[in-house]
């Protein structure tokens, strides 16, 4: 198999290009209706949005909080697959140049195939995984290679309770950027970070990775986004994002103003 140069990968590029205040946007394919995955990635990305993480729907989502648990079951109570998705984002990436990074738990992976699913996720144009139930040395031992291959970046979490050795583990088999989750709990909007995640941002911040950060979980408004961004190179919103398309009775709208509301307000 070819192995992809990884200086060509969406992901790099960005970070190479800007170093700060970049917003991912997390949104679960298929939600609120099945066909909206590819016109919510559009607008997205003239809004301003500049990594469009994508969700896998998945029927036990643990990681994640009661908003995107139930985006997920909506997602698949209306006929999304993996196929389906992978279709969507093909389609999605002719229209798109921003990096595509699908979020998903390695259940349906699995069932899919590992091999067949990097390889058709390489060529639907995506960039990167995020994958939370992977664990870190099966990762390393077994699939590395694989995405690698396919020019696939896996996206690693840390969180305040991951050690500096693991981290810096994270960060040595890392090549595009590291996750660093703002707290020990499920996903879900906050208001601010409290003096012990600023402490923890401030850590991390010394210990000089070779990847930059983006900090998710909890930012949900202009506050949290400029917080996150004076420690990391951006942030990543994903509840209050599915929060506000479940209310929207127009997108187009809609869209443009969460996206400016967050990095230009």
């Amino acid at each position: 198999m070819e192995v992809i140069d990884q200086k060509e990968n969406r992901i790099n590029a960005l970070f190479k290009k800007n170093k700060k205040g970049l917003l991912s946007v997390y949104y679960t394919a298929g939600f609120p209706m099945r066909d909206d995955t590819v016109r919510i990635g559009k607008l997205l990305e003239a809004s301003g949005a500049d990594i469009l993480e994508i969700g896998v729907p998945f029927s036990d989502p643990v990681a994640d909080g009661s908003v995107i648990q139930a985006s997920n079951k909506a997602a698949l109570d209306n006929g999304m697959t993996l196929r389906l998705l992978l279709d969507q984002v093909s389609e999605l990436r002719n229209r798109v140049k921003a990096p595509i990074i699908l979020m998903g738990y390695f259940n349906p992976i699995f069932q899919f195939g590992v091999k067949a699913f990097c390889e058709a996720a390489a060529a639907a144009g995506v960039d990167g995984l995020i994958i939370p139930d992977l664990p870190l040395l099966e990762y390393q031992e077994m699939y590395k290679a694989t995405f690698e291959a396919n020019g696939l970046q896996n996206i690693f979490l840390i969180s305040p309770t991951t050690s500096e050795e693991r981290i810096r583990t994270i960060d040595s088999v890392s090549n595009g950027f590291i996750y660093a989750v703002s707290s020990s709990s499920t996903t879900g909007a906050k208001k601010d970070f409290s003096k012990d995640q600023r402490s923890y941002f401030e850590r991390l911040q010394k210990m000089k990775l070779k990847n930059p950060l983006l900090i998710g979980f909890g930012i949900s408004n202009r506050e949290a986004f400029t917080a996150a961004c004076k420690y990391s190179a951006g942030a990543i919103v994903g509840s209050a994002f599915i929060s506000m398309l479940k209310k929207s009775d127009n997108m187009e709208e809609d869209i443009p103003e969460f996206v400016n509301a967050l990095k230009n307000s």
